[in-house]
Order: C-alpha cells, then sequence, then structure tokens
C-alpha cells in the first residue's frame, strides 16, 4: 500500500487524563473537597501532534493504547483530529497511560500523578522505515526510549529533523539525546542531566554532550530559552489569567515543530511557541486551549507593544 505523505511523525506517549479541579491545594495532611472530575485526552507527544494538525500539518503518530476503556477513548480522540493511525497498536490485556492531575484553581497549577503498563512499549524492531516514510520531522519523548532511539536513528538515516521533549532523567537517555537535532527539556530535566543549576552552563553541557542543532529548555510562564549556533536567545512567556498549565510545555513543542516545517526564524518559532502554550493555560485540559495561528498572532503583537522581548546573549 503506498504511504501517504505526512509533514511530522511522533512516537510517544497518549494518555487519558482524569482531572481534578480544587478550590485551592491543602497543605501536607489536609483535606480539601473536589469541584468536579473531568476525563479528557493527553499525553506528550499525542498533544504535540494534534496541535501541528489543528494548525494544518499532515500528521502520522506511532505509539500503543490498552484494550480497556480508557484505550477506546484514547483511540477516538486520536481518530477525531484526523491524525494519521497507520501504526497504531493496541495492546491485548494491557492497562492504557492514565494520569491523575489535581488542578488549584486559584493559580492554575497542576500536580500530576501517573501510571504506565510496560506492555504498552512500542517494539523497538517493530519501528521501519516505512513508519518515517514522507515525514520532514520526527518528535519522540523518552516515555518508551528503546523504540525513540531506534525511531531516531532511522529518521537521522533518512535525513528527517528529530526534535524530542524530554522531561524525566532515565538511565540511556544520553544515547537517545546523541541523535537529536533539537531537544528541548523541562527545568526539571536539565539539572540532573547536566550537573548545572545555572541554566545557561547547564545548555551548554548538553550542547557539547549531545551534538545537537539546538538545546533549549523550557520554563513555565517564564518562557523558554535555548542554545544555537554559540549564542542563546531568551523568549519571555506571556503572562495571562491561566486556567490551567496541563499540556502547556506539549503545545510548545507541537507549535515548535509547526515553526520548524514553515521554516521561519528561530526567534518567531520561539515566541510563537509560547503565545499557543499561553493560550492553552486559559482553558482545561492538556488540548483544551489549542488556538490558531492568527490568536497567536495576536497575542505576540500585544507582547510586542507592552513588553521588549528581544534578549540576546553570546554564549560564554
Amino acid at each position: 500500500m503506498r504511504e501517504r505523505k505526512v509533514d511530522v511523525v511522533g512516537l510517544g506517549e497518549n494518555a487519558t487524563d482524569i482531572v481534578m479541579r480544587l478550590p485551592s491545594f491543602p497543605a501536607p495532611g489536609g483535606k480539601q473537597r473536589i469541584r468536579d472530575v473531568l476525563r479528557l485526552a493527553g499525553g506528550s507527544v499525542a498533544s504535540a501532534l494534534v496541535t501541528c494538525r489543528r494548525l494544518g500539518l499532515r500528521v502520522r503518530y506511532l505509539g500503543a493504547v490498552g484494550s480497556d476503556d480508557n484505550g477506546r477513548f484514547q483511540l477516538a480522540s486520536l481518530r477525531a483530529e484526523r491524525l494519521d493511525l497507520t501504526y497504531l497498536r493496541r495492546a491485548e490485556r494491557a492497562h492504557s497511560r492514565v494520569s491523575h492531575i489535581a488542578i488549584d484553581e486559584s493559580t492554575g497549577e497542576r500536580t500530576i500523578f501517573w501510571e504506565r503498563d510496560p506492555r504498552l512499549d512500542f517494539p523497538p524492531r517493530g519501528v521501519t522505515p516505512e513508519m518515517l516514510n514522507g515525514a520532514g520531522v520526527l518528535h519522540l519523548d523518552s516515555t518508551d526510549l528503546r523504540a525513540a532511539l531506534a525511531a531516531a536513528r532511522l529518521a537521522r538515516r533518512a535525513g528527517i529533523t528529530v526534535v524530542a521533549d524530554l522531561d524525566t532523567m532515565t538511565p540511556g537517555i544520553d544515547r537517545l539525546l546523541a541523535q537529536l537535532d533539537y531537544p528541548i527539556v523541562s527545568s526539571e530535566f536539565l539539572a540532573p542531566a547536566t550537573g548545572e543549576r545555572d541554566p545557561f552552563l547547564a545548555l551548554e553541557r548538553l550542547a557539547r554532550d549531545s551534538g545537537a542543532r539546538l538545546v533549549g529548555v523550557t520554563l513555565g510562564r517564564d518562557g523558554a530559552l535555548v542554545l544555537s549556533a554559540g549564542r542563546f536567545l531568551y523568549s519571555p512567556g506571556f503572562h495571562i489569567e491561566a486556567v490551567d498549565t496541563t499540556g502547556a510545555g506539549d503545545i510548545f513543542h507541537g507549535a515548535f515543530i509547526y515553526g520548524l516545517v514553515r521554516r521561519w526564524e528561530l526567534e518567531d518559532v520561539l515566541n510563537f511557541a509560547n503565545a499557543m502554550a499561553a493560550l492553552n493555560s486559559t482553558a482545561l485540559g492538556a488540548r483544551g486551549g489549542i488556538a490558531t495561528e492568527r490568536s497567536a498572532r495576536s497575542l505576540m503583537e500585544r507582547g510586542r507593544r507592552n513588553v521588549n522581548r528581544d534578549y540576546v546573549q553570546r554564549a560564554r
């Protein structure tokens, strides 16, 4: 069967998010009444791909769902977004990935508790060149590290740009880092991975260890800092009234990939990704506030009028 051409292929996590809204977090050992409980679709790579799809890119998802009700829920959410699911695995007798998310309504911040059945792992030998056919970008996370490494190596051989969202330091992650073009990590990942608390020094170390084209760190509401071609570029975040920060990093990565595919200048890519992440935080759920390009541009324009967002520092 002839393969469909796609802009982006993603291999990684999708999840069912059980979201609990609280008026505020209780003190340790305290109690708090739950305002309501919702079941929503999430997962780092899946949410990034949904962002790319809604922005108009052609997207293929590689991953697995369990044979339970949560798996059927996840599958329905991906089908509704019109992703190419040709290579989606259904893991028999496996429990689908579930995240339990408590949201503090007074701040919009969230705390996540998650579980994952190892039977959801994508077999590394099952990752084939055909799965990447026609792609310009491969997007990964580190949830299923062996499969991610296999896919990254195939992508490198095929000249496909490899982007990754890394938030957990796990054994063997250094092998994956060596295969990446654009690792953009969380602040929680950066210090354990490099041994440096200063983000500038940490990114310099990450760049040396990985050899990537660009290394970066997302800083939540403070935006993102990247190091590319020996220069730092800081892109501040957009201060909005947050309802739920779940998925902001996932949407950042999806918007970043969109900018890469469109071949924008790096500064514009980062500002757009920050705007998309901020707008997603104005609604409930990991994908609740995915905006249009026009809405993100409008927020960026308002930001230009209010603050000076240019900050470039030469690498030490």
